[in-house]
């Protein structure tokens, strides 16, 4: 069984910062991938950033330069510091894990096998 169970979220007013954390538990061994993807209303689920444990971040372009991750291997966590937040970043954040053989992790949601509840970020002006 692993659990994955992100904290924070909230409103923001655009142009403002606020900082997600994911935490992985559970029944899952290294390497595995771990990732932050959001829904918004009427949209389909897309990624935002991923990495493997022992991988490199990847961004998806409408987040680069604006969202960073950072993974600490020894918590099992993974913050989203989200800056210059726009209407656009308006959705649902999901965190996602999924054990892996080899360092390579799909931008694609359904590839992901764990999911957290969600937390909720809504940029007001």
């Amino acid at each position: 069984q692993v659990q994955v169970v992100e904290s924070g979220g909230g409103a923001v007013q655009a142009g403002g910062t606020t900082r997600l954390t994911c935490v992985v538990s559970g029944s899952i061994d290294r390497p595995y991938c771990v990732g932050w993807f959001r829904q918004a209303p009427g949209k389909e689920r897309e990624w935002v950033a991923i990495v493997a444990t022992n991988g490199d971040p990847e961004y998806a372009e409408s987040v680069k330069g604006r969202f960073t991750i950072s993974l600490d291997n020894a918590k099992n966590a993974l913050s989203l510091q989200m800056n210059s937040l726009n209407f656009d970043d308006t959705a649902t954040y999901y965190c996602a894990a999924r054990g892996v053989s080899a360092p390579y992790c799909s931008n694609y949601w359904k590839w992901w096998n764990y999911w957290g509840q969600g937390t909720q970020v809504t940029v007001s002006s």
